[in-house]
């Protein structure tokens, strides 16, 4: 795991305490063991992400050992997305009562074991029921996550918490994706997901010991410090957009820069891994200003994407250009995304982890909406040129959504004043 993110967290005397939230009393909780939660959740969101898209390295691997169509294995991942989608706020309505220590520990069980059964599975229809049951599991532990790490910090370091959560999911597609892939093509497919179900049980480990047994159901991080339906409807507003933008293109990013660039398909790589790092600063980044700067962080990370689309749309042609545009795309999505569930967990209406879910789910219908949109385009005379286009004009659309929230700032401050209390 990358250290810088989350050694923020804590302050210079790693063994102060922070104070974690309980009902009716207060449990103090040492720096530095708060930092190793993070850690260890920062570490199970690095192995769900990974699984999430290792098959997509791995199709041929998985189709020809199971003897089933690489269509049949590309629907493990488009499964996957449609199960969080759905699933994300349902299910976390569902557990809501569930002590998290005991909620996260059973999720991280699942996560082990499905991916155990994943690894030794006798066919295919073993392995997608085995995918929807970690599919199940990272929607409900994408909901309570945040909410349950912030909890064990004061308030004003929330967004660095989050940046250290997020770290891993950013090394996920950095280090967790190539290398799962490689290890799968040189020892076999099911070899990665025994690999990941380790870390699990790594996390799984560190949770049941060290997180306190009421962390996350009572405090500051149970609700939005402002919270505020009208804001969190432009946030996802503009969230949905965004997203769904930006997969239009990025989906067919490999087509774009060997169509339109020229780049040869073995430069693709690198350049995805080099987007990929610049994923980390981004998060690094936003998780440095995001407490600072809400609003203005979210803001700057959709811009970004924004600018970074048109300018493949415009200038995609250009070697130069071109690979430093795809890096700011790596480096914005990364940054936009702590930025965004710190900005939900600022403004969530209700519960945090319930508007965390719908996040979640917004997020991947953009991502599912993009790559529909993209593919419906790219037989077209607009190509993937036109379809990275029109993902940069829905993010200028998404960007004006949340540029909106002002107003609405505006609009809720004067009604404050008219009917004070």
């Amino acid at each position: 795991m990358t250290a810088a993110p989350i050694s923020e967290i804590s302050n210079r005397k790693g063994r102060k305490a922070v104070t974690v939230p309980q009902t009716g009393t207060r449990t103090p909780l040492r720096t530095s063991t708060a930092v190793v939660v993070v850690v260890a959740l920062a570490l199970a969101l690095f192995s769900l992400s990974t699984v999430e898209t290792l098959p997509v390295g791995l199709l041929p691997q998985i189709a020809d050992d199971l003897g089933v169509s690489k269509a049949e294995a590309g629907r493990l991942v488009t499964g996957y997305g449609v199960v969080v989608a759905v699933a994300s706020v349902p299910l976390t309505r569902l557990v809501r009562r569930v002590p998290r220590r005991t909620l996260l520990c059973g999720l991280l069980t699942l996560f082990v074991v499905a991916n155990l059964v994943s690894a030794a599975t006798p066919g295919y229809g073993v392995l997608l029921g085995a995918r929807i049951t970690v599919a199940l599991t990272h929607a409900v532990f994408w909901s309570v996550i945040a909410a349950t790490a912030a909890s064990l910090f004061p308030p004003e370091v929330r967004g660095r918490v989050v940046a250290g959560l997020f770290s891993g999911l950013s090394l996920a597609g950095v280090v967790g994706v190539p290398a799962g892939t490689w290890l799968g093509q040189q020892a076999g497919w099911r070899v990665p997901f025994t690999v990941m179900s380790g870390f699990g049980f790594l996390a799984l480990v560190a949770v049941a010991v060290l997180l306190p047994s009421t962390a996350g159901e009572e405090g500051h991080a149970t609700g939005g410090a402002e919270p505020s339906r009208r804001r969190f409807l432009v946030l996802m507003a503009a969230t949905g957009l965004v997203v769904c933008g930006v997969f239009t293109g990025y989906t067919y990013i490999t087509v774009f820069l060997t169509d339109v660039t020229g780049l040869s398909e073995a430069a693709v790589a690198p350049l995805l891994l080099a987007s990929g790092v610049a994923g980390i600063a981004g998060t690094a980044l936003a998780g440095a200003r995001v407490d600072r700067r809400p609003r203005g962080t979210l803001a700057l990370g959709m811009a970004l994407l924004t600018t970074a689309m048109l300018g493949l749309a415009l200038c995609g042609e250009l070697t130069f250009a071109a690979v430093c545009l795809v890096a700011l795309l790596g480096f914005a999505m990364a940054a936009m995304t702590t930025a965004l569930q710190s900005r939900i967990l600022h403004v969530a209406p209700g519960s945090t982890e319930i508007a965390s879910a719908v996040g979640s789910s917004v997020f991947n219908v953009g991502i599912a909406g993009g790559s529909f949109l993209g593919g419906l385009l790219l037989p077209t005379g607009f190509g993937v040129r036109g379809a990275v286009l029109l993902g940069g004009v829905l993010a200028v659309g998404g960007l004006s959504v949340l540029l909106s929230e002002s107003w609405v700032v505006r609009q809720e401050t004067r009604r404050a004043v008219v009917q004070p209390g």
